[in-house]
């Protein structure tokens, strides 16, 4: 078997790179049109995007995003909508994880009715 040529690699500036992912982050783009359009690699995209701090598109749309993005100011809203979300969660997995345990424990070795069991 006869070894696949390879293409050499196609370097970019800074400023192409800027003005792909601008285009890309205005015309909605995916990975796959900027392929088509600019011959950029989806691999190559995804890493200019978060190198630039760009997050992914999941049931965004195109132009409100970089307007929230770039607004500035209040912090990072995703950042703390998962700071909350972790501190209620390590607030109740507690009781969480000792219900399951206690229930496991029940189905494996039978209840014990009111024999001494402790509640923490």
């Amino acid at each position: 078997m006869a070894a696949k040529a390879r293409r050499a690699r196609k370097s970019y500036t800074p400023e192409q790179r800027k003005q792909i992912l601008q285009t890309a982050d205005r015309d909605g783009l995916t990975a796959n049109d900027v392929k088509k359009k600019f011959g950029v690699t989806p691999v190559t995209y995804y890493s200019w995007r978060k190198k630039e701090g760009i997050s992914a598109r999941r049931g965004g749309g195109g132009a409100g995003r970089s307007a929230s993005r770039n607004a500035g100011g209040g912090g990072d809203l995703g950042s703390q909508v998962r700071t909350e979300v972790r501190a209620k969660i390590q607030n109740i997995l507690p009781e969480i994880v000792r219900t399951e345990v206690s229930q496991y424990m029940d189905s494996l070795f039978g209840a014990r009715r009111g024999r001494g069991r402790r509640r923490a």
